[in-house]
C-alpha cells in the first residue's frame, strides 16, 4: 500500500484492518520527516526552553532537563504513561491506529527519526501489533495511555500479538530483527500526543454502524411487506418537498427494494389509510441516520489526516509551537452524533418488530406463529429487541458532555473522545441483534402471507436467510436462530442487498 500523508481515505482505512504486507512513503515525505528530525535536533541542543524536547511535561513544562537526561526523559515519560487498563483493543483497531500514527508523524511536524518511522511501518506490515488496553485515556494532550503501550512495545516493553499469539515486546522485535528503539528527544511525546486511538476506535464503530443501517433498510422493507404497508410514503414527491438530502436517498433505496412486489398489488385498495410511523417514516428517520454517517465520516477522516502532536515542529522558522491539537472534541462530539444515529436504528426497528407480532395491527397470526397459544413464537424474541433498544439509550448518552480535569488541573477539560468512540461497537452490535431479530420476524411474515409474495430483491434476502434459517413451524430453540440472523448482519451480507453507498467504501 503506497500513503499520502494527510490524504488517507476511508478504503485505505478500512483495508488496513485486516492487515497488509507493504507500506511506502514518497521520497518527499522522507525528506520532510528528516528536516523536521534536524530542527529538534538543533533546539534540543540549545539553551532555551522548549516544551517537551529539554523540559517536562504537564504542570513539570517550567522544569529544564540536562542534555544527558533528554533520552532518559524520553524514555521515563513513555513508561510513566503506560497505565492502561481493561481488555485489549482488537487487531482491526491495532492496525488502524499504527497508519494513523504513521500518517501523522510522517508530515512532518513531530520532529520523528527515520528509524522510529522504520520501527513503526515493520511494526504495521509484519503484523506486530502491540498490545493496548482499552480504558484509560480522557481523550486529550491525545490518548495518553493507550499510545504509551504502543510506544512501550518499541522500546522493548511490554507485550505484543505476533499474527495473534501474545508474546513480550522483545521477542516481537527480535522477529524483526531489530533492537529496542533509543527515543531521541521529543520523540517520546510525539508517540504518546495525539487522537488515533480515539480516530482508530470511531472508524471501528463507523464501519459496523453504516453495515447495519444499510441492513436495517432491507429489513425495514421486508417488514412493510410482512405487514401489507404502503410504497406512498416513500414516492419521490414526498421527499422533494421536504429537500432533505439523506431522505431522498433513502426513499429511493425503499422504492428499489420493493419494486414488483405482489403484497403491494394485492393490498393497494386496502381499507387502511395511514401505515404506523414505524413503517411510514423510515426515510425520515433513516434518512437523517445516512446523513449523520456522511457527516461523521467526513469528520473522522479531516481527524485522520490532520496533526494531533504538540508541540509542532515548523521547519521553515526552526520553531516549536506549542497548542492543542491533541484535544478530542472534534471526534468526541462526531461519535455522540454517530451514536445518537445508530441508537434510533435500532428504536425504530424494535417498534416494527412489535408492530408484526400484533395481529391487531398488521394482520398476520398473533406473535408470528401458527396455532397461538401452544406456541408462543416471536413473543419473547420481541422482549429481546425492547431490552437491547433501552439499553442503547443509556451507551448513546453523550460522552463529550462531560469532564473531568486532569494533571493537576494543568489539563482542566478533556472530550472523553476516547470512551465516546469504544461504545459504538458494543452500541452497533445491539443494534445489529435488533435488526437480526427483525429479520426473522419479517421474514416470516411474509412467508405468512403466501400465497403472494413480495420482491423479486427481497425474496432473494429471504433465501440468504432461509439457507441458515428455517421457517418457525412450532416453538423450539430460537438462540441459535437469533445468532445466525445477528451473524449475516455483522457480516455485512444483508447490507449488501441495500441499494444506497453511504461512505464510498
Amino acid at each position: 500500500m503506497r500513503i499520502e500523508p494527510g490524504a488517507l481515505t476511508l478504503v485505505q482505512l478500512q483495508t488496513v484492518r485486516e492487515g497488509i504486507d507493504s507500506l511506502e512513503l514518497a521520497a518527499p515525505t522522507w525528506e520532510r520527516i528528516a528536516a523536521a528530525a534536524t530542527t529538534v535536533t538543533e533546539i534540543a541542543s540549545a539553551s532555551a526552553p522548549a516544551y517537551g524536547i529539554n523540559t517536562g511535561f504537564g504542570r513539570l513544562a517550567n522544569t529544564q532537563i540536562p542534555p544527558a537526561e533528554l533520552e532518559l526523559l524520553q524514555r521515563n515519560l513513555v513508561l510513566s504513561h503506560a497505565v492502561g487498563v481493561g481488555d485489549p483493543l482488537p487487531a482491526t483497531v491495532v492496525r488502524m491506529v499504527l497508519l494513523l500514527k504513521i500518517a501523522s508523524l510522517a508530515q512532518g511536524y513531530s520532529g520523528v527519526s527515520r528509524e522510529l518511522m522504520e520501527a513503526l511501518i515493520d511494526f504495521l506490515v509484519n503484523d506486530i501489533l502491540p498490545v493496548i488496553p482499552s480504558q484509560g485515556s480522557v481523550g486529550a494532550s491525545g490518548d495518553l495511555a493507550p499510545l504509551a503501550h504502543l510506544a512501550t512495545a518499541l522500546i522493548g516493553v511490554g507485550e505484543v500479538r505476533c499474527h495473534g499469539q501474545t508474546m513480550l515486546a522483545r521477542e516481537g522485535l527480535a522477529t524483526l530483527g531489530r533492537e529496542p528503539v533509543v527515543l531521541r528527544p521529543k520523540e517520546g511525546l510525539a508517540l504518546l500526543n495525539g487522537t488515533q486511538v480515539s480516530t482508530a476506535l470511531a472508524l471501528e464503530g463507523l464501519f459496523a454502524i453504516d453495515r447495519v443501517t444499510k441492513a436495517a433498510v432491507v429489513t425495514g422493507a421486508l417488514s412493510v411487506d410482512a405487514a401489507a404497508g404502503s410504497v406512498v410514503p416513500f414516492d419521490p414527491r414526498i421527499q422533494e418537498v421536504r429537500g432533505h438530502t439523506g431522505q431522498k436517498i433513502a426513499a429511493g433505496a425503499y422504492r428499489r427494494l420493493l419494486a414488483g412486489s405482489g403484497i403491494t398489488q394485492w393490498h393497494q385498495d386496502c381499507e387502511k389509510v395511514q401505515d404506523p410511523y414505524s413503517l411510514r417514516c423510515q426515510p425520515q428517520v433513516m434518512g437523517s441516520v445516512f446523513d449523520v454517517l456522511q457527516w461523521t465520516g467526513e469528520r473522522l477522516m479531516v481527524e485522520a489526516n490532520g496533526v494531533s502532536d504538540n508541540p509542532l515542529v515548523f521547519t521553515e522558522t526552526n520553531e516549536v509551537l506549542s497548542g492543542g491539537n491533541f484535544h478530542a472534541e472534534p471526534v468526541a462530539m462526531a461519535c455522540d452524533f454517530l451514536a445518537v444515529a445508530a441508537s434510533e436504528v435500532g428504536g425504530l426497528a424494535e417498534r416494527r418488530i412489535a408492530l408484526l407480532i400484533d395481529a391487531t395491527l398488521s394482520g398476520l397470526p398473533p406473535f408470528l406463529v401458527r396455532n397461538g397459544g401452544v406456541n408462543s413464537g416471536f413473543m419473547i424474541a420481541h422482549v429481546t429487541a425492547a431490552s437491547l433498544a433501552s439499553e442503547n439509550k443509556s451507551i448513546a448518552h453523550p460522552a463529550s458532555v462531560d469532564s473531568l480535569p486532569t494533571s493537576a488541573n494543568q489539563e482542566d477539560h478533556v472530550s472523553m473522545a476516547t470512551f465516546a468512540a469504544r461504545r459504538l461497537t458494543p452500541l452497533a452490535h445491539n443494534v445489529a441483534t435488533i435488526i437480526g431479530i427483525e429479520l426473522l420476524a419479517a421474514v416470516q411474515g411474509i412467508e405468512l402471507r403466501a400465497p403472494v409474495t413480495t420482491s423479486p430483491t427481497l425474496r432473494n434476502v429471504m433465501d440468504c436467510l432461509r439457507q441458515v434459517v428455517p421457517h418457525y413451524d412450532v416453538d423450539h430453540f430460537m438462540a441459535p436462530d437469533i445468532q445466525a440472523a445477528l451473524e449475516l448482519v455483522e457480516s455485512g451480507e444483508i447490507a449488501t442487498f441495500c441499494p444506497v453507498t453511504l461512505l464510498n467504501l
